[in-house]
């Protein structure tokens, strides 16, 4: 829901390949990442991942612990299934319609720990709050062998 921009900002970047999903995919960032690792051994991955689609592939996180991946995760924590709520939209369902409707697209609560996955499948994992602690921890991930995770809240 928020890769449209992407390809104009990425237009200066230094050479690099770019997966994305095909459309119906929702959850394929962990273990297309994967995949990558594995198929391109020697060439940081990077999964810039969104929470909600997150929670349908996390055990690709062991994967890249046990592999030792050379995969950055990046989680967009905003504690909201965006996705769903574009698909409600098309149904005309919006929040509105009740506490049903709402809770089909908060996935705040119970709240979401993102290190707390990361590390509990041996990926070790970070929390960033501000821009400065992103450029900061992502500079680390990127310089180090192996898996990462930062969980980023928007």
């Amino acid at each position: 829901t928020s890769g449209g921009s992407y390809w104009d900002l990425s237009l200066g970047c230094a050479p690099f390949s770019h997966l994305t999903l095909t459309g119906g995919s929702i959850g394929i960032g962990p273990p297309l990442s994967v995949g990558c690792a594995v198929a391109c051994p020697g060439r940081r991955v990077v999964d810039f991942q969104a929470d909600g689609s997150g929670l349908y592939s996390t055990p690709a996180f062991w994967t890249m612990a046990a592999e030792n991946l050379d995969v950055t995760v990046l989680v967009c924590k905003n504690d909201v299934y965006q996705i769903l709520k574009v698909e409600l939209a098309k149904q005309q369902i919006v929040p509105s319609n009740g506490p049903c409707a709402r809770a089909l697209t908060d996935i705040g609560k119970p709240e979401l720990n993102w290190t707390e996955i990361g590390r509990g499948m041996g990926v070790p994992s970070t929390r960033a709050r501000t821009a400065e602690e992103l450029a900061e921890q992502l500079e680390a991930a990127l310089a180090r062998d192996g898996p990462s995770l930062i969980e980023a809240w928007l």
